[in-house]
Order: structure tokens, then sequence, then C-alpha cells
């Protein structure tokens, strides 16, 4: 909280992002996926991309598709990330300017 007032205070803030959205084909007790689900949710409060979740499971197509290899994470229909988020991208994705 108080971070977030330092960073206001001296003009810095997060754009907000609501052209990404970001898919993450998971699976349930899958402890990389709750991991990768976490540190999406922290991410959205700062920069205000969709979110949402698909369990590979409930689909046949997408158990072929992914398989054991989740999370996968998509950003605006493409892949990004399997297995693992890698936070060091993300900002990447999340500071790089709107496509027009």
């Amino acid at each position: 909280m108080k971070l977030a007032l330092l960073w206001r205070w001296l003009g810095w803030s997060h754009a907000n992002r609501c052209d990404l959205h970001f898919l993450v084909y998971t699976r349930d007790a899958c402890p990389l996926c709750d991991e990768a689900w976490e540190l999406l949710v922290r991410w959205q409060k700062t920069h205000g991309f969709a979110l949402r979740a698909q369990n590979v499971d409930d689909s046949a197509e997408l158990m072929r598709e992914h398989g054991e290899s989740v999370p996968v994470v998509a950003v605006n229909g493409k892949v990004c990330f399997r297995g693992h988020v890698n936070e060091v991208l993300l900002r990447r994705i999340l500071d790089a300017k709107p496509a027009k």
C-alpha cells in the first residue's frame, strides 16, 4: 500500500492494459498452475488486463493440445508461457506499447 502511494506521488503509474487478454490453461491439483495464477492476479491488480482460466480436463481437444504441459498462458491468443511464468518477460509484455 505504501509503495503504491509512493509511486503515485512520484508520478509513476502503470498503464491500464485492458487491451491484453490472458488465458491460463490449467488442471486440477496443479501447484504450478496455482503459482502462475497467483502471480498473474497480482499483476492484474496494477495493470488491469483481462484474466481467465480454462481447465484442460473439461475438453478432449484441450487435453490433446496441452496434455500434462500446464500451466499454459496465452496472451491475446498467442502462447507466451508453458510450465512457468517468467516474470521478466511478463513485465516486458505489460510495459510494451499497445498495438494500434
